[in-house]
Parts: structure tokens; sequence; C-alpha cells
């Protein structure tokens, strides 16, 4: 008994670095937000990819490019295994700093690889544009997502404003939390790149001047592998906040949507609110919904924070979890 006793307290101990930098990250996020672009790791990393992107996608459509598909394969897994290398490299530096220095420079640098702030923050403002007007509801829309804005009646703007909210919140807070968890700093950079590169070449066509159907093919695959079981956890955090919606009825309504991940958060999102949402020409979710108004978008903002804070204890509890599991093992091998 006292074995099991000393090998938990253990555990909570290797644990309270990353625990503490989580928390504090956390607490970054919501009092200063994004640090400024000249020193933005992702930021860094989409210049990467661009740079990359214009060389290896053709400027004119192309049936069954092999080439295209293997020049796009190679730089992301070159680009990876930078990124990955780097951020190894800074976090095992971090952790010979006494505990006082390791759990801030740690938070300092895990906080970049995520943004709820930021993204709270944007689409509250779309919200408030188009109590101005439609043109500058969609003026504001058009820095959130990748589709044409320009033809969208006000519900739509509403309503490609809150998908984007429950689909974001996946990439850019659930996700990265999940990765620093399994795997520290070098996991939630690699989501992050992942995600950066399907956002930037994992398009079916033309975008930008290039064809990415087959350049952004295995970037558009990585991440969806990446983001699978963290766009699973998003959905159901999002229903702890809501009464009487099954999982059931969101499985359903997620594979309305293209995407084998983005549906679920965003299934999850309509049912919560009883709203309808729709992206024209390509799936509606919860058809049968209310027409999406002002108040449920403050309601969306709301339901995605609390999804934020319930982050906090399951991740405290994975991380206490992941080094019981290290310990055993390590015990294990020993033996």
């Amino acid at each position: 008994m006292a074995e099991v006793a000393a090998a938990l307290l253990h555990a909570a101990g290797a644990a309270l670095p990353w625990a503490l930098a989580l928390v504090l990250a956390l607490a970054i996020d919501g009092w200063w937000g994004e640090p400024p672009a000249a020193l933005h790791p992702v930021v860094w990393m989409g210049r990467a990819l661009h740079w990359c992107g214009a060389r290896i996608a053709p400027a004119q459509p192309r049936a069954d490019d092999r080439r295209a598909f293997a020049l796009g394969a190679a730089a992301w897994l070159l680009l990876a295994a930078l990124v990955g290398v780097t951020a190894w490299a800074l976090e095992r530096s971090t952790l010979e700093l006494p505990l006082l220095l390791a759990v801030p420079v740690l938070a300092l640098l895990f906080k970049p690889l995520f943004a709820w702030r930021m993204l709270r923050g944007e689409v509250l403002a779309v919200e408030s544009a188009l109590s101005q007007s439609l043109p500058a509801g969609r003026e504001r829309l058009a820095r959130l997502v990748s589709r044409d804005v320009h033809a969208l009646q006000a519900v739509q703007v509403r309503e490609s404003a809150i998908e984007s909210l429950a689909e974001n919140l996946n990439d850019s807070v659930v996700a990265p939390l999940f990765w620093f968890v399994l795997l520290g700093l070098p996991g939630a950079a690699l989501y992050r790149f992942a995600n950066t590169a399907d956002a930037m070449w994992g398009y079916p066509g033309m975008r930008g001047g290039r064809y990415w159907q087959w350049a952004g093919k295995w970037a558009a695959r990585a991440d969806d592998v990446l983001s699978w079981v963290p766009a699973r956890i998003t959905a159901a955090l999002l229903l702890l906040g809501a009464r009487g919606v099954r999982w059931a009825a969101v499985a359903r309504q997620a594979r309305k949507t293209p995407s084998p991940n983005s549906g679920w958060p965003m299934a999850a999102m309509a049912l919560a609110l009883g709203v309808r949402l729709a992206k024209p020409g390509v799936y509606t979710l919860h058809r049968r919904g209310r027409r999406a108004a002002p108040l449920h978008t403050r309601r969306a903002a709301t339901l995605a924070g609390e999804a934020v804070l319930l982050c906090v204890p399951l991740a405290l509890a994975a991380l206490w979890l992941r080094e019981l599991l290290r310990a055993a093992l390590a015990a294990g091998w020993g033996a």
C-alpha cells in the first residue's frame, strides 16, 4: 500500500511542472492573447508553408499528379521534423531549469500554440459588425472563414461565425491541449503545424493561383488523423454544457459534413443551441432548428468558454495519469 501511495505522489510531482505550465498558459491567453506576429511560431510556420507551397503546387490543374503529391508529402515531413525537433530541444532545455523558472518559460512556449481569447473575440466581433450592417458583418466574417462571403445573408453570416467557433474550438484550443498532454510541447507544435498546413494546402482545387488537389492531399489527411480524437472530445465537452442532446444525434448530424472531424463540434453546437447551421450547397445541420439570432452567438461563446474551462481539470488528471503510466512502464522495463 505504501508503494502505491509513493507511486501516486511521485506521478503527481512529475506532472507538476506540466500542470502549472498549462494553467499559466491559459491565464496568459486570457490576460494578453496572442504574441506579436514577429514572435509567433504559427506565423513562422505559415511563412515556411507559403514559401514551399509556391514551389510544389502547380499553377494549372493536373490529373493524377503523383509528383505534386510526393513533393507535398516530402515538404510536409521535412517541415514537421524541423518543428518537432525544435520544440523538443526547447522543451528539454526548459525542463533543466529550476521549477520556478521552468514553469513560466514552458507556459510562454506553449501559449502561442493555442488561441481561445482571439477566437472568441473574432466571433463576437462578427456579431457586433453585423449589428451595424450586413456588409460590415460579411467583411468581418471573411477574417474567420475561407468561403465566399459576398452573397451571404445576415443569418448565414451568423451561422458561419458559430460554425467557425465550434470548428476552431477544436483546432485552436482542444486539440493543441490534447497533444500537449499526450506528447508535451512537440506534440502541440506538430499539431499546430499540421492544422496550419491543412488550412493553407488542404484544398481540393485552385486556391491562391495554385492547384492543391494533389500537392495538399498529404497535409489534409495528416490533419484528419491528428484531429480525429480531439474533435470528438470537443463535441463531448460542448454537450456537457447542454441538456437533452444525445450522442447518437450528434453522430448523425456530423456525418452530413464532408469532413471526418469538423462536423462533430459543429453538430454538437447546433444541437446544443437548438439552431440550424448550414454551409450553402454543402450541408445543413439540425435542419429543424431555429434561425440563428444574436443571442445564439453569445450563447455559443458561453458554451465554448465552458468547454475550455472543463478542459482544465481533465487535462490535469490526464497529465497525472501520463506520468503514472510512465513510471509503471519504467518500473516494468527495469524489473
